[in-house]
């Protein structure tokens, strides 16, 4: 009997080699639609749980790096397996989803899909049970060593800046102020207004120019 089309092949080029064969079980085990997504500044990916007979619905950035596509793609699935089994009243990170994302994705630990450096990260994330790798400083920095750079230039981030450094954000221009739990209170310096940045929020060194 001649296989259909696999619907899971053009996976290929957002993941680190070897990931798919692991994936292929969990993606034929439930009804889903897995959509790459257009960057978003909010969220890496998204789960939503199926209405009125639909499939379960994943979305996943396709700007990401193989490997935080990966672990993106196995934390929105862990929601998918979690609701699942414990029904949509669960706390969306809470105990029953950090054991359903252990147990999804220790395998992948397991077969060596990451390079040694975020394998301790991913694995040391796990134990943590934290929500996200947006939440996960530590796993987050990792990841974006992995990032493709359009140039040699190295990066900078808000919490590599003095306190009162002048830093541009998508096209406008903050004022680093102190650390508030987990992030930074910046001002914007035209409108006063107080913005709390992620401390790994990549910025631009601002430079004053003379205008005429």
């Amino acid at each position: 009997m001649k296989k259909g089309p696999d619907p899971f092949a053009a996976l290929n080029k957002y993941l680190p080699t070897g990931s798919l064969e692991l994936l292929r079980p969990l993606l034929d085990r439930y009804p889903l639609q897995l959509k790459v997504s257009k960057p978003r500044k909010t969220k890496f990916g998204d789960y939503r749980y199926p209405q009125k007979g639909e499939a379960h619905r994943i979305s996943v950035n396709g700007d990401l790096n193989p490997y935080a596509f990966l672990i993106t793609l196995l934390h929105e699935y862990a929601h998918l397996v979690a609701f699942d089994k414990f029904g949509r009243k669960i706390k969306a990170h809470g105990e029953e989803w950090q054991f359903c994302f252990r147990e999804i994705g220790s395998p992948f630990l397991d077969a060596k899909i990451f390079p040694i450096k975020l394998e301790r990260a991913f694995r040391a994330s796990l134990a943590r049970g934290h929500a996200s790798s947006a939440t996960d400083h530590q796993l987050l920095r990792v990841l974006k060593e992995f990032d493709q750079q359009e140039s040699a230039e190295p990066r900078t981030f808000v919490e590599d800046l003095e306190p009162g450094a002048i830093f541009v954000l998508n096209g406008r221009i903050f004022k680093k102020g102190p650390k508030s739990r987990k992030r930074y209170k910046c001002d914007e310096v035209k409108s006063g207004r107080q913005f709390m940045v992620h401390p790994l929020a990549e910025v631009g060194i601002w430079k004053e120019t003379n205008e005429h």
